[in-house]
């Protein structure tokens, strides 16, 4: 019975994933921007990730997943841009204090200013690029994240449609001790260690290239060896892939858990 109900989970995960893909221009947004999310230099993070983001007009979608996070930890996201920002991802040598770790606002100049915080409920604004409370904590490490109908400026919802904007998830563990901790403080709040707001995964958001998939060039290989292959499905297609899928996504879990 298990087997049975597993096979036909399955074939609705892949049913879905397929709707998702031959969705025509009727489900067309103004913009498809996608990113793969990798470690920031000096992060020693091994995780990996994939962010989409969807445009129509002043509001976007937006869906995440991301795996090799510090488990069952707040792990603050944003959106960044900044017009006078190199719109990537920090290097090492980026790092002015040279300690060998990049903070916030060492990676300013790649990636600019906290335009939409990737809260889970309330507020999105950069007001609330520090509110703990309503971020993902990241059980087991993995980080899955899809938010609708977020209201941007005009301007902010240009340059994400230009490719011109970052998405960083923070939160590391230098000191590997399982814990946001250690004597340097938060350059953005001295009440918080440095671990809990250093960069820890980044990716700058492209434009899919013309009649391609908006993946950013592909799943990574580490999401999917992860086992997070509901993770990386929800990805393809974005909020379209979740409208095809519907029910079955949450049959397929129900499986899995009675396996």
């Amino acid at each position: 019975m298990r087997t049975t109900t597993t096979r036909i989970a399955g074939a609705t995960l892949a049913a879905g994933a397929a709707m998702a893909l031959s969705v025509g221009p009727a489900f067309a947004a103004d913009a498809w921007v996608s990113a793969n999310l990798k470690p920031v230099a000096g992060s020693d993070v091994a995780g990996s990730g994939t962010a989409m983001v969807e445009v129509d007009g002043n509001r976007i979608t937006v869906t995440m997943a991301a795996n090799g996070l510090l488990p069952d930890n707040p792990h603050a996201a944003h959106i960044h841009f900044g017009a006078e920002a190199r719109h990537e991802c920090p290097v090492l040598s980026d790092d002015k204090n040279g300690d060998g770790h990049l903070n916030t606002t060492e990676g300013g100049p790649a990636y600019g200013d906290i335009v939409v915080s990737l809260t889970k409920t309330g507020d999105t604004s950069p007001k609330s690029g520090l509110a703990i409370d309503r971020f993902d904590t990241a059980p087991g490490g993995k980080l899955t994240y899809q938010r609708g109908s977020i209201k941007v400026s005009d301007a902010v919802a240009t340059a994400i449609s230009a490719g011109q904007s970052v998405v960083v998830i923070h939160g590391v563990d230098h000191n590997h001790d399982g814990k946001y901790s250690g004597d340097t403080k938060s350059d953005l709040d001295p009440k918080l260690p440095t671990e809990a707001t250093d960069p820890a995964l980044c990716g700058a958001l492209r434009v899919a290239p013309a009649g391609g998939m908006h993946t950013g060039g592909g799943l990574p290989t580490d999401t999917l060896k992860s086992g997070g292959t509901n993770d990386a499905l929800l990805l393809v297609g974005g909020g379209a892939l979740v409208a095809a899928l519907g029910s079955g996504v949450f049959a397929a879990r129900r499986a899995r858990s009675r396996a």
